[in-house]
Order: structure tokens, then sequence, then C-alpha cells
């Protein structure tokens, strides 16, 4: 049987730790009771596992339980927090701030607001795919009521300048969304400390299941009014009607802690993994890092191959190591990046750059059969081009 290829794609999801899966199984079977059954032991245990795991979510990312919305992934979270701040504020405005290299899900949210009459600014990025405070910062208006920019880029791991960003949205009394799915559980996050009005994050990018994510909505300092926007049992306290996912979720409260206990030692193995694999191959190939110099994820680069068909190389490439070429939410679009084309990449640059993100369980012999294998598979196509 053949050896299936090394994963390399901790940015697209990531596995199930073990003991997150050995947390998950009661709920499965012994304790399947609906959170929402009030009246018998099955649905007093469910209701207490969902507790647990809100309390554990809110630690990691410094909010207070209550704050904590559970939904089936960050895409709702994202729909619920910028469709339902734009209606809740309707009165008082309809301009909405965002970046161009936003993820599809907060992009495409806003495009739809703006067809119900929403005015949407879309900044635009620099070279290493960092937004200007001073443009955004210039963007705000009396009409202004949101400002949606991500933590870190899922596509290059670029850090934007959240503290300089929300500064910026407290002076002009602007809630500032993020979109941390990508930011949480790999770098120290705290949003009350650092001004977030509301968050979106998920499960599955953290070690946890698919199928489960939260929005963090900010009750103090000041509130964050939000309008529901599923119908239907006035769960999660009229914030997301529906049967709550107990598994997902109690599998979720066990990665967040996991990721917060582990977060530290993490960091510096997986940054020296994701280096050796960076300055191996720029030594050694004609390439460059896209965001390069801006402050990235510790475990994610993006590396552009000069003189290279990028279709042709992932496809050759795929055969051994899993790697992306942009988001996978975006895998089916035959469209260059338009996170790297927002950075100023030539198309046929951002159509030969792969992203490499290593993870938990990465070894140092597959960073070393990865490199290998983007070296041979280019000096393939090098002597097939002669």
């Amino acid at each position: 049987m053949q050896q299936p290829p090394v994963y390399l794609d901790y940015n697209a999801t990531t596995p199930c730790d073990p003991r997150v899966v050995e947390t998950m199984l009661p709920f499965f079977t012994r304790h399947f009771g609906n959170a929402a059954s009030r009246n018998h032991a099955y649905g007093w245990a469910a209701e207490e596992a969902v507790d647990h795991a809100r309390q554990q979510v809110a630690t990691l990312i410094g909010a207070e339980t209550q704050e904590v919305i559970f939904t089936s992934g960050a895409t709702e979270a994202v729909n619920l927090g910028i469709k339902g701040l734009f209606e809740a504020y309707a009165g008082k405005g309809n301009h909405i701030i965002t970046a161009e290299t936003e993820h599809k899900a907060v992009l495409d949210t806003v495009s739809h607001l703006e067809k119900q009459g929403a005015s949407v600014t879309r900044l635009k990025v620099n070279a290493a795919g960092l937004v200007d405070p001073a443009e955004l910062e210039a963007a705000i208006t009396e009409q202004t009521v949101l400002v949606a920019i991500m933590y870190a880029n899922n596509e290059t791991g670029v850090i934007q300048p959240m503290a300089e960003i929300s500064r910026i949205a407290r002076e002009r009394d602007v809630i500032l969304f993020t979109d941390g799915t990508q930011a949480v559980g790999k770098i120290p996050l705290n949003v009350r400390q650092e001004g977030i009005g509301m968050m979106a994050f998920s499960a599955h990018k953290l070690y946890g299941p698919k199928g489960v994510g939260a929005l963090y909505v900010r009750r103090r300092g000041p509130r964050v009014k939000i309008i529901a926007q599923m119908d239907g049992g006035g769960h999660e306290r009229g914030m997301r009607s529906g049967t709550l996912n107990v598994p997902g979720i109690a599998g979720f409260g066990k990665a967040c802690e996991l990721a917060g206990a582990e977060m530290a030692a993490a960091t510096g193995r997986l940054s020296a993994m994701r280096d050796r694999l960076e300055t191996t191959i720029l030594a050694r190939e004609h390439a460059t890092v896209n965001g390069l110099g801006a402050p990235r994820l510790p475990h994610v680069t993006n590396i552009a191959f000069y003189g290279i068909q990028g279709d042709a190389l992932l496809r050759a490439i795929s055969r051994q190591i899993a790697v992306s070429s942009g988001s996978a939410c975006t895998s089916a679009n035959p469209e260059p990046s338009h996170v790297l084309r927002a950075m100023g990449l030539e198309e046929e640059l951002a159509h030969s750059s792969l992203r490499f993100a290593v993870g938990r369980f990465t070894t140092d012999a597959e960073i070393d059969f990865a490199i290998s294998a983007v070296e041979n598979t280019i000096r393939e196509f090098n002597e097939i081009l002669k």
C-alpha cells in the first residue's frame, strides 16, 4: 500500500488530537443527552459538559464565559457577527471597513450586505500584506459601524497590527471584529486586553473536531449588540438556535485547554521547523517568501517559486507532500490567490506560490523529506524545460 503524503497543510485543517477524541467519545454514547433537556440527568450532564467547554474556550482567549456563542464553525460565526451587528446598529450607520486580504467568509458576507445597502471600504495592503493604520483611520466616517480585519492571514500567516487597529477603533467609537481562526491557539491572544469587540474562530484549526466554532461577543466596556440570524428555539441565549453539538463542543473545549497549556513549547518547536524548511528552500531554489518581513504565525510559510507553473508544481508535489496553493475554501477556484494579488504579486508568481504549514504532529524527518521533495520536483521541471 502506498504511503500517504507528508501532511504540511495544517492551516487547512488539523487532525484531532487523541486527547480531544477521548474527551468527545462519551458524549456519543453514555452521555448522549440534549443540553437543552433540563428535566433529567441526561440533559444535565450534557449541559454541564457545554458549560465546562465554554469556560475552556473563554479562558484561552481571555473572555468571560457568557461572551462565547457556539456555532457550526468560523464561517457561521463570521456571518452571525457581521450581519447581526449590521442589523443591530442600522440606526447609527451603514459603513463597514475591511481589507482586500480577508478570508472569503468575510469578503462574501460584506458583499452580501452591500446588496442590502451597506457601504463597504476595502483597504489595500502593502507588499508584506499589512494594512496601513493611517489609511484605516482616514476611512472611518460618522456612518462607520464596524471594522473587520483578520488577526492572522490564512494564506501567508501575516499578523495584522491589531493593537494599533484596536486603538483607532476605540478612539473613533467603532466596533472591531476580527477573524481569529488561524490565530487562536497558535499565538497569545486576549480579546479583553486588545479591545476586540467580536471574534470568530473554529475548533478544527487547533486540533479539535470539524463542525464546531465560536463567536466571541463583548458584553462589557462597552457591550456589543447583535441580532440573531437563525430562529427556532432560542439556544445560546437567543443568539444561535439549534441543538448544540455536545461532542464537538466538548472536544473544542479540550482542544483550547491543550492549546493554552502547550502554546509556548509548541511555538519554539514549530518556528524552528518552519524556519529550517524556509531557509533551506530559499538557499537552494529561485524563490521568495510572501509576507517576509512582517510579523507571521510561527508555523506558516508561503513560498513563491520563480519560473515554475504553479498548478503543475502542486500536482507533481502533492504525491509526496500535502501542501496548498491558497485557502482550502477556494481551492476549486482556478484564479490566483486574491491575497497574493492584493499584496502586489503578478499573476504568474501568485500562481507559483505554495503554502507550507507545519503542526503538532510534524516531525523533523518529515521536514527533511519535504525539502528533498521540493528540490527533486523542481529539478525534474528544470530538466524538462532544458
